[in-house]
């Protein structure tokens, strides 16, 4: 035992004799935090949809109904960890042309622009090769600016309202840097109703939506590998 307990002891020694080499010292482990507050940047176009119009009594209500396309473009800022995602985006829509009959073809028509503030949750789904699709949903507010309103029964009215506004969501996005995505997407968007005209000839146009697709980037300026 005490022949065991000594060549225990000279070993150890022998490690600490000057000379010998140091053990090596592992590298630091870098992880991804992935956790991170991030800018964005969208544009897009879209298709708008309306579900039908209501003429004030007792006028016949518009048939044919259509709402246009144009484009739109925004941004945001938010936060994320590894699934979840949230942030608040400002959008704007060019104005889209309501177009409806009375009494002939496309004899009632308007154009209607927006700005949607929004809150937005999205759940992205795993990253393969560094693509990450994801789904979510948004709810918030939308002005809503109406221009060049003529109809049959009335013409020439403008006006401004604000309506609850949500949207349901889903895309990619690939990362082309640690910190930068290239975000491709889908959005459908409602407006809600919306009532134009004065109060004698108001029609209301009913379930204003637009179907969008979107391409963006998103910059996260927290998220980079820290040594751990």
């Amino acid at each position: 035992m005490v022949g065991i307990l000594a060549a225990g002891t000279a070993s150890a020694r022998a490690a600490d004799m000057p000379g010998l080499p140091p053990p090596p010292l592992l590298p630091p482990r870098l992880i991804d935090a992935n956790v991170g507050w991030y800018l964005r940047g969208d544009i897009g176009y879209g298709w708008g949809t309306i579900g039908g119009a209501q003429s004030p009594v007792p006028f016949l209500d518009p048939t044919d109904n259509s709402f246009g396309n144009g484009f739109v473009g925004g941004v945001g800022a938010g936060i994320k960890t590894q699934w979840l995602r949230t942030d608040v985006t400002i959008d704007y829509t060019a104005p889209l042309k309501y177009q409806g009959s009375v009494v002939s073809s496309g004899d009632t028509s308007a154009k209607v622009d927006s700005i949607t503030a929004l809150f937005n949750g999205y759940l992205d789904l795993g990253t393969w090769y560094g693509a990450t699709p994801y789904v979510g949903a948004g709810v918030g507010a939308a002005r809503l600016h109406v221009t060049d309103y003529a109809a049959p029964f009335a013409s020439g009215a403008s006006d401004t309202q604000w309506r609850l506004a949500w949207a349901l969501m889903g895309g990619l996005g690939y990362a082309v840097a640690p910190n930068l995505m290239v975000d491709v997407g889908y959005r459908y968007m409602n407006f809600g109703n919306l009532t134009i005209g004065s109060d004698a000839g108001a029609m209301t146009l009913k379930n204003l939506a637009a179907h969008e697709v979107r391409v963006g980037v998103r910059w996260s300026f927290d998220d980079f590998p820290v040594p751990h």
